[in-house]
């Protein structure tokens, strides 16, 4: 840090009664952003840091609120300097399901717990609500810019060239024909990274509101589907396809005058968009920013796409890999690391 940004944040702090506390920095992901516990005595808060403060703090702030008034558990604001880039927010601990799944916890028990925060968010949530916080609108259009990256990141890593013209456009009407009807089907608030690194369990709290969320700032008014799959068919570890199929009853069960087959096919469609991007985007860190250590996981983001565009519904995008990029040039492109613990790559932008 540049010492105006240190003079910045001990202004602050001290501004809000926290200028002689303890620090301890916390382990960051790949994104500019950094977290710093502060502590003293028995009382601990968050300090969000953040040079991009258009981009993290004042959408954080306004989806926390959002969030808190429906019921659900995101941290409250202690102290805010958003211009500055800078939050006091309230600190839910170290408890998130990934470590609890690592020291033994059952992993149904928090996946069922994960779902019924969905469940209630998607019962609770008002559509209307978006215009009081300028959520942005993940359409189709949004999500079928997004998942172009494969195109201009895997293609010519994989290939030794740029993508055609020809090659990109038909892509993107592949993405064109089974995106929009996916992306129509259910809106609500829609987290964007909902996964067991960005959930944590609040001890105390009934139901639903025992679980904590966090990382909420990239969230936007999108399809119901997608934080389920984002939940259930994770980038980072292995959900037993028993336990995963079991959720998605649990949270269809909720819903019964759903229509299951469109759910399941917009469930199918967002997950291959999810999958798709994930890989560009892994690629990207290791190409880009020499970030190698989240090669380790696509492998397993390839066997999560090709599952999903077994579907009915992605059959021109399933054509399109198939001729594009066929399976001999898919996860065998980048040798994974095998010496950088899992603790270490557990969060990455998506």
């Amino acid at each position: 840090m540049t010492p105006s940004r240190e003079d910045a944040i001990a202004g602050f702090l001290a501004a809000h009664g926290w200028g002689d506390a303890g620090r301890t920095p916390l382990a960051g992901d790949a994104s500019a952003r950094r977290y710093v516990r502060l502590h003293r005595g028995t009382d601990s808060v968050l300090l969000m840091d953040s040079p991009n403060p258009a981009e993290d703090v004042i959408p954080f702030v306004a989806i926390s609120g959002l969030l808190r008034g429906l019921g659900l558990s995101a941290p409250g604001i202690v102290a805010e300097q958003p211009d500055a880039g800078l939050l006091l927010i309230e600190d839910f601990g170290d408890a998130t399901f990934t470590r609890l799944m690592d020291r033994g916890a059952d992993p149904a028990d928090l996946y069922r717990l994960a779902v019924d925060a969905i469940i209630e968010l998607h019962r609770r949530f008002d559509p209307a609500q978006a215009s009081a916080v300028a959520l942005p609108r993940y359409d189709a259009a949004l999500f079928i810019e997004q998942v172009m990256l494969l195109a201009d990141v895997y293609i010519p890593a994989a290939l030794g060239r740029a993508a055609t013209a020809e090659e990109r456009a038909d892509l993107e009407r592949a993405w064109w024909s089974a995106v929009p009807d996916a992306v129509g089907f259910g809106t609500s608030l829609m987290h964007r990274d909902y996964h067991v690194d960005n959930l944590m369990r609040l001890d105390g709290r009934p139901g639903a509101y025992a679980c904590g969320l966090l990382d909420f700032q990239n969230a936007g008014l999108g399809p119901t589907s997608y934080d389920l799959v984002s939940l259930l068919e994770d980038a980072r570890r292995d959900v037993p396809a028993a336990l995963a199929a079991a959720m998605l009853d649990h949270y269809l069960d909720a819903f019964p005058d759903l229509d299951r087959a469109a759910f399941r096919r917009s469930y199918a469609v967002l997950g291959a968009v999810r999958h798709t991007r994930i890989v560009a985007v892994f690629a990207r860190l290791h190409l880009r920013d020499g970030r190698s250590d989240y090669l380790r996981h696509l492998p397993r983001v390839w066997r999560l796409l090709e599952a999903k565009l077994r579907h009915p519904a992605l059959a021109p995008v399933r054509d399109w890999f198939d001729r594009t990029l066929p399976p001999p040039v898919r996860a065998p492109l980048f040798n994974p690391p095998t010496d950088i613990p899992s603790t270490d790559i557990s969060k990455a932008p998506e």
